[in-house]
């Protein structure tokens, strides 16, 4: 793919979305000002007390968009068979039929945005591009932290790298027309009618665990739901793990890890919280990169007392999403080791207390922060071939009728104890708590 192709395909994309007009993103921190500003002024962002939280603003969702909404989320590969047992499927013909036609217009009156992405670090022969078409610049400010946006891009594109494209509208929000929908052989996905994170922000869920892995299918490596975390013992070695949770249960509290032998020189690194992209080295041992940039991590019971370096982060540029907001412009959660203030607003907007008996912030709600801003990220993040794995963690939540911690007996034991392992379901996904994720499916996933 060269230039040319990425703008052809911008140019289809704007005939059937119907903008006001075209923005390529190229990531500048005037950009991302400039956008922030806008949004201040528009009131789709509100600005916290900028001497205690510089940077920091609070996004409120729709109220039918605060999680991941697998219910509607599609793999509309060719066959069937090759969207997996746990997935929903839809047919790429019915889908250019019932779920394209949605996008017709649906950018009138609005500013279509070019994001294009590395995932990956620079450099690295390991990263992978997209590109997201979106009309949210909440979005687009989320990328900026997320991702590497702009030339990091540009260049690889030019240089004939293939990308993966990505068409996101909020469209009306309507949820029951609300569609995430994989195409993993077109290597492109559409997403209309949301507007929350977890399905907005194309390049994480939908580009770097479900089209890579059609990626590493044919490319031979593999995209993984994994913290990556370095443990550096008093003796100075260091040695790099892979844990694997799911959204929800505890990876960025686990990447972030205050050791308990850090006074006798033990450490942590993390490397990343959420996603792992593993190939094998030239040295033919198995090695990871972490294909963001940023984190998207869990507010709720994240405090001093749980994730003191997660702490340390969101007091500077920060984006939070669905907190509650105290009256001196603080943002605030269950669980943040502070009883919530008089006067607290809750997530949705509205005035809160106590006596309401419901949660003043979103079970679900996030923050927002690029990878710099965590004390325990350092230059492995960076690092063009990634770093060597030890060991693997398979983990979740369970709040009953399991171990707390298990070993298996060797690595073809622990193939199968990680196969056969469920999680409750919890908050960062639309439905009902506390069920076997195996469980919790979609009934209407037969198309």
């Amino acid at each position: 793919m060269t230039d040319d192709m990425l703008t052809e395909w911008m140019r289809a994309a704007a005939a059937q979305l119907g903008p006001d007009a075209v923005r390529i993103c190229t990531g500048a921190d005037d950009e991302r000002d400039e956008l922030a500003g806008r949004m201040l002024a528009d009131g789709s962002l509100v600005a916290l007390d900028q001497a205690r939280y510089p940077g920091c603003s609070l996004h409120r969702s729709d109220p039918s968009d605060v999680a991941r909404t697998e219910q509607r989320t599609f793999i509309c590969s060719v066959s069937e068979a090759d969207a997996g047992p746990s997935n929903n499927w839809m047919s790429p013909d019915r889908s250019l039929g019932e779920v394209w036609p949605l996008f017709s217009g649906c950018m009138n009156g609005r500013m279509m945005f070019v994001v294009p992405y590395l995932l990956g670090p620079e450099g690295s022969p390991h990263g992978r591009v997209g590109v997201e078409i979106t009309d949210s610049p909440y979005v687009v400010l989320n990328l900026m932290r997320m991702t590497r946006v702009g030339r990091a891009a540009l260049d690889r594109i030019a240089a004939g790298k293939s990308f993966v494209r990505g068409a996101h509208s909020v469209g009306t929000l309507d949820p029951a027309k609300r569609f995430i929908c994989h195409f993993p052989e077109r290597r492109e996905v559409w997403n209309i009618n949301s507007g929350y994170g977890g399905n907005a922000l194309l390049p994480k869920k939908c580009h770097a665990l479900r089209i890579a892995t059609a990626q590493t299918r044919d490319e031979g490596w593999m995209a993984e739901h994994m913290a990556v975390i370095g443990l550096t013992c008093p003796d100075g070695a260091t040695r790099w793990i892979a844990a694997a949770f799911p959204s929800s249960c505890g990876k960025t509290n686990l990447a972030m890890l205050e050791p308990a032998l850090k006074k006798k020189g033990s450490r942590v690194e993390t490397l990343g919280d959420d996603i792992a992209w593993l190939h094998v080295g030239g040295d033919g041992r198995l090695r990871a990169i972490n294909p963001e940039a940023g984190m998207f991590g869990v507010l709720k019971d994240t405090s001093m007392g749980t994730n003191p370096n997660a702490m340390r982060m969101l007091d500077r540029d920060v984006i939070f999403t669905n907190a509650a907001l105290a009256p001196d412009g603080s943002p605030w959660r269950e669980g943040c080791g502070a009883p919530p203030p008089p006067g607290l607003v809750a997530w949705d907007g509205t005035p809160w207390s106590p006596e309401q008996g419901r949660k003043a912030a979103h079970p679900n709600a996030r923050f927002t922060a690029s990878a710099t801003r965590c004390g325990t990220v350092g230059a492995a993040i960076d690092a063009p071939q990634g770093v060597p794995i030890s060991a693997i963690v398979f983990g979740g939540r369970r709040a009953k009728a399991a171990p707390l911690v298990c070993q298996s007996f060797g690595w073809n034991h622990g193939v199968y104890v990680g196969a056969t392992m469920v999680s409750e379901t919890t908050s960062a996904a639309n439905g009902p708590l506390g069920l076997p994720s195996a469980l919790h499916r979609y009934e209407g996933n037969k198309t």
